[in-house]
């Protein structure tokens, strides 16, 4: 009866309709309740209170420790102990993390919900700081991230009303049981790693959710089974990774610096504050709520990540000169003008240098100056001139147009009657 009141919608008086439709001579409505209260109150009090099936999970850290060795050094860190446990089943999920820091909260959080196939309802954190950011009886204020979490599981975050014992029975009751059945049972054993802890506290769990609870004469793996797997929700086709959401602000050179590297964002959002949603693969950027960026995160090698829609139309241009982008405009002119392209870059010690001079003069030959490209270059070229200004000055003064003074060097006379210089030795 005790369990089939955890089931959605079960009440007190459908179980006593069903138990005078077996037993019409049976108790009276208040007699029936009067008998069930009197049970319960025998409970522990962390199984007075009423939960349906998949509804809650209780989480918390435990206050307690730990400690694994470094085989390395021998200096022991202590690992915490993270609990959780079913309102309905009291079926109990617990693993050592390094710290109570967000990103292991949230990994706990990832790998329960594996361990449990699904997800509750609603999660109960006990007012964490790496989950809850103001603890408040009518307005708590979540962690963005854990908040994040929540949502990508579709579950919802129910932290611990302050000062409301009742709230937290359930864990703080799981969590003594924990402590004892894990700490204790594992104080004398050393370990060496992470995985090592988690391998023993596994065995250990099993064992407590396998052996039959007192009064209920079912384990809480058996009441698992019955009450709450059926009811979680499914998992979502891909675990949650966690992401950290900062609040940063666009750059003059529409740039968002992250842990050393620079990613852009739409030039329109210069200077403006905009929020970054961070993983280890990823760098999303979000602005009143809409993603106006992503990309994969790096950590190493090149510093800046620039999509070229972001850039205003004047550094799009320039992010796209390069020789051979000014060879072939120049192909459109003819071969004296790539001829003179070629000799601008060259004449630079890094062809960049030369791409400002080869579009001022490219530009030179727009228009009416076009069909003289062609003659200019190969003045240019004759000359040596390769700056902007020289090749405008040879179009101002028609000097295409003005026949060479520079005069040929005579061939050498080949003649019967004129000696050589070995003549006269």
């Amino acid at each position: 009866m005790h369990r089939e009141l955890k089931r959605p919608g079960v009440t007190l008086m459908i179980l006593w309709e069903e138990y005078r439709a077996a037993h019409p001579d049976g108790y009276g409505y208040s007699r029936f309740c009067e008998l069930y209260r009197e049970f319960e109150a025998r409970l522990a009090p962390s199984m007075r209170q009423p939960h349906l099936a998949g509804d809650k999970v209780f989480v918390d850290y435990s206050g307690k420790t730990l400690p694994i060795r470094d085989p390395a050094t021998g200096a022991v860190r202590p690992a915490q102990l993270f609990i959780a446990v079913l309102g309905a089943s009291n079926y109990t999920y617990a693993e050592a993390t390094w710290t109570q820091t967000l990103p292991d909260w949230i990994g706990a959080h990832v790998r329960m919900f594996e361990d449990l196939g699904g997800c509750p309802r609603l999660i109960v954190p006990d007012n964490l700081k790496s989950g809850v950011l103001k603890a408040s009886f009518y307005d708590p204020e979540l962690n963005r991230s854990y908040a994040h979490m929540a949502h990508a599981y579709s579950v919802g975050i129910l932290p611990a009303r302050p000062r409301r014992p009742r709230d937290k029975a359930k864990v703080e009751a799981g969590v003594r049981i924990a402590q004892y059945f894990i700490l204790g049972r594992l104080r004398n054993l050393p370990f060496f790693s992470l995985a090592e802890a988690n391998g023993a506290i596994d065995r250990v769990l099993e064992d407590l959710n396998t052996r039959p609870q007192r009064r209920l004469g079912l384990s809480r793996r058996e009441l698992f089974e019955q009450l709450d797997r059926p009811a979680l929700r499914p998992l979502p086709d891909t675990p949650y990774e966690y992401a950290e959401w900062k609040l940063v602000r666009v750059g003059p050179d529409y740039h968002v610096e992250v842990a050393g590297f620079y990613y852009s964002v739409p030039a329109t959002l210069i200077r403006q504050q905009i929020d970054a949603r961070l993983t280890a693969t990823t760098v999303e950027f979000f602005h009143r709520g809409q993603r106006i960026a992503a990309h994969a995160r790096r950590h190493g090698g090149e510093r800046h990540s620039t999509v070229p829609e972001h850039m205003p139309a004047a550094h799009r241009r320039y992010a796209e000169w390069s020789p051979e982008r000014f060879e072939r405009d120049a192909g459109d002119l003819g071969p004296n003008t790539v001829a003179l392209i070629r000799a601008i870059l060259a004449s630079r010690p890094h062809p960049e240098q030369g791409f400002r001079t080869c579009r001022g003069v490219l530009k030179l030959f727009r228009g009416p100056n076009r069909a003289r490209a062609e003659a200019v270059s190969a003045r240019a070229l004759e000359i040596g001139a390769t700056t902007a200004d020289s090749i405008a000055s040879i179009l101002r003064n028609n000097l295409d147009r003005v026949r060479s003074t520079a005069r040929p060097e005579a061939p050498a006379l080949d003649h019967a009657n004129i000696r050589g210089s070995r003549y006269f030795h």
